[in-house]
């Protein structure tokens, strides 16, 4: 090692360092927080709610890739359907205009004068309804934890929202009663009556129901709507009195009509007023969960899934419910799933009530006289209301695994899960046979037609609503169909006319004028195929390997065995 290494190997001595010293008898002093200015210099107040909206605002318009011109430039073909509606919508108010020319009798006119009524029953039950379900004032998850702990005035933030929820039913109200009125042939001054009286009593029942959102009740909206509902029943027991010529109901006068649109605004600028003045008192957990509501209902729109918008609104009625108590079941096997679903319509009776009310359908469209399309109508109707008796096969044929978890076949789960709702049809067909007869009608048909008119009217409703409970949904994973609005699954188009399509199959030899026993073979063959749970591609898969691994194996054998060549003579001519 040279000496210049060496050297610089040496370890240094380090300095020594001075040892901090403190004396004993010195102590650190306590540290003090010292404010130099009051906190209340520091809070401007309450926050400006216009400024918040304004930056959600700008925060939602910077990540948008299109505007709504854009948006409907792409989706011209869902614009060219809607015209083509639109057209064919008043093709049937000119038609419907003809026909009343045609309907000179008395208690014809009088009955075509009480649809209207019929139809503003049905209008303020239904928003009522929705109403009742949705808030109507509602707010978003992201507004609901951004903008509710803010300390801003919710009022001035809900009441868009509380203007938005009349406005809209407001315009679906006058649409809906101005159809009807010009459907039912009435004259120009009664159509713009009645648009008026539903557009205002619409928008009267929403904003009524906005007020007592803010009041936290439910009781008094579940009130009227059940008497408007009842109102609608006993019109349309009016039309049939009034078409049959048993009682005539005088309730076609239009200054009648001009008071109930006087009411309707009186009570939308009063309720109004009322829920403007309890939007503060709302909670954020009422708000954030029509929200919420909303927003799933939406994916399910988008999807064409109208079934899952229905499980969505009987999950929110479980959730308000709470809990129940348990019952124990009866019987083995099949006749268990049988017996769940007279239990679960004995726990909850309102679809027997249903029921019953859809009766009255084929009374007033035969009195009306629609003639053959009583019976596609009146089907119709009842698909809508043997829906709620399907819930077990609404839920085995979701959950594959339960029913992998059964010791049957599809065939077999679907049978007993149709049960009652069968049962339920036979009765209502029954209920209705004197409709088909044309008791409260013009024209009369024989017993035995009226019979096989009924049958084929329950069977068309009972097949339409297996179909609509029992329809698989759009299978996102198979090669999407490109179109204008974009991507889009191959069975996504047909989720609309699910149900509807049974209908229509079964009941159009009885329109035509063939003979019933067509529609009642007819409806054997779709019971068939909805028995066995449709075209599963996925079970057709599965017969298909299952066929080729049995072909194996007889080839197999046949090779391992001895095989006996046999011999073809050839005719020799």
């Amino acid at each position: 090692m040279s000496r210049r290494n060496s050297k610089h190997s040496k370890p240094r001595p380090k300095a020594s360092q001075p040892e901090p010293h403190i004396a004993e008898s010195q102590t650190l002093p306590d540290p003090e927080l010292v404010i130099s200015h009051r906190p209340d210099d520091f809070f401007g107040g309450q926050a400006d709610e216009r400024q918040l909206s304004l930056l959600m605002g700008d925060w939602r318009k910077g990540r948008t890739t299109r505007n709504i011109r854009q948006a409907i430039g792409d989706a011209y073909v869902l614009v060219f359907s809607l015209v083509v509606v639109l057209a064919m919508i008043i093709s049937l108010i000119v038609q419907a205009q003809g026909q009343a020319s045609g309907c000179t009798s008395t208690g014809c006119q009088t009955a075509r004068g009480l649809l209207p009524w019929a139809a503003l029953c049905g209008v303020l039950a239904f928003a009522l309804a929705a109403a009742r379900v949705f808030g109507p004032v509602l707010a978003s998850a992201a507004e609901g934890f951004w903008l509710m702990d803010a300390p801003i005035d919710r009022a001035k933030f809900l009441a868009k929202r509380l203007r938005a929820a009349v406005l809209v039913s407001v315009l679906g109200g006058a649409v809906l009663g101005a159809l009807v009125a010009a459907l039912t042939g009435a004259a120009g001054k009664a159509v713009v009556a009645w648009t008026l009286a539903t557009a205002l009593g619409a928008g009267g029942v929403v904003s009524f129901a906005a007020a007592e959102q803010g009041a936290e009740r439910a009781w008094p909206v579940k009130a009227v709507e059940a008497l408007a509902g009842l109102a609608g029943l006993a019109v349309l027991l009016g039309v049939i009195s009034t078409a049959s010529g048993w009682y005539a109901v005088p309730m076609s006068d239009t200054n009648l009509t001009a008071a109930v649109a006087v009411a309707g605004a009186i009570l939308l600028v009063v309720t109004v007023l009322l829920a403007r003045l309890r939007l503060n008192r709302i909670r954020r957990a009422r708000l954030m969960a029509g929200g919420s509501l909303a927003s799933g209902m939406q994916g399910a729109a988008f999807a064409l899934d109208f079934a899952l918008i229905r499980d969505i609104l009987q999950e929110r009625e479980a959730i308000e419910r709470g809990h129940v108590r348990p019952t124990r079941g009866r019987g083995e096997g099949l006749r268990a799933l049988v017996w769940r679903d007279v239990q679960r319509v004995m726990r909850s009776p309102k679809p027997l009530f249903a029921l019953i009310v859809t009766a009255v359908v084929p009374y007033a469209v035969s009195a009306l006289g629609f003639g053959a399309l009583t019976v596609p109508v009146s089907a119709l109707v009842l698909v809508a209301a043997l829906v709620p008796f399907f819930t077990s096969l609404r839920v085995l044929t979701r959950s594959k695994g339960l029913v992998r978890c059964l010791p049957f076949t599809t065939s077999q789960v679907i049978s007993a899960a149709s049960v009652v709702p069968a049962v339920a049809a036979v009765v209502w067909a029954i209920a209705v046979i004197p409709a088909f007869h044309g008791i409260g009608s013009a024209t009369s048909r024989p017993w035995d037609r009226a019979i096989m008119y009924g049958l084929v009217t329950a069977a068309g409703g009972l097949a339409g609503a297996i179909r609509w409970v029992s329809a698989k949904p759009a299978d996102y994973s198979s090669p999407m169909v490109a179109t204008q609005a974009g991507a889009m699954p191959p069975g996504l188009m047909f989720n609309l006319i699910r149900g509807f399509d049974m209908v229509a199959v079964i009941t159009i030899p009885v329109v035509l004028g063939w003979s019933p026993w067509v529609s009642v073979f007819i409806a054997v063959v779709v019971f068939g195929f909805l028995r066995m749970g449709g075209m599963n591609q996925q079970d057709l898969a599965e017969m298909r390997e299952e066929s080729q691994r049995q072909l194996a194996e007889a080839r197999q054998e046949a090779r391992g065995g001895k095989v006996e060549k046999k011999v073809i003579e050839r005719k020799r001519r």
